[in-house]
């Protein structure tokens, strides 16, 4: 008898075990988007004093995301929800200023390679030294 509920309780079929923190099939799971407003009632929840998993669970999110999303409230206040953090828009508009100066510099070079073969064509054999 004793072995038979052992085995049971360690089988796959099993009802008892581990679950899931969220419930539910796999197949169920879908991602939810949560706007800048919803993620800072979220952030202040927990910031007064509601546990960290009686939130997630309410919201139906891992407490993970709710600690990035605390960590950037924290960091950038309500901008820390937004798509990019300001010192990252700074460093996309230099890096695509970038971008446009080295493929300016590209095709001038492709031009000049492209005068130069029609002036002096490129040997095709190598030079016999």
């Amino acid at each position: 008898m004793k072995n038979d509920a052992m085995s049971k309780a360690a089988s796959p079929e099993s009802p008892e075990g581990g679950r899931r923190p969220t419930g539910g099939d796999e197949g169920e799971a879908r991602t939810r988007k949560f706007f800048a407003k919803h993620k800072a009632q979220a952030v202040l929840r927990i910031l007064r004093g509601e546990p960290l998993e009686m939130v997630s669970r309410n919201l139906g999110v891992t407490a993970a995301v709710l600690s990035g999303w605390r960590d950037s409230f924290l960091a950038f206040g309500t901008q820390g929800f937004a798509k990019k953090t300001p010192m990252q828009e700074v460093e996309t508009k230099r890096l695509n200023a970038k971008i446009g100066e080295l493929s300016m510099e590209n095709e001038l070079l492709r031009e000049k390679i492209a005068r130069m073969e029609q002036n002096r064509p490129l040997p095709l054999s190598r030079s016999k030294r």
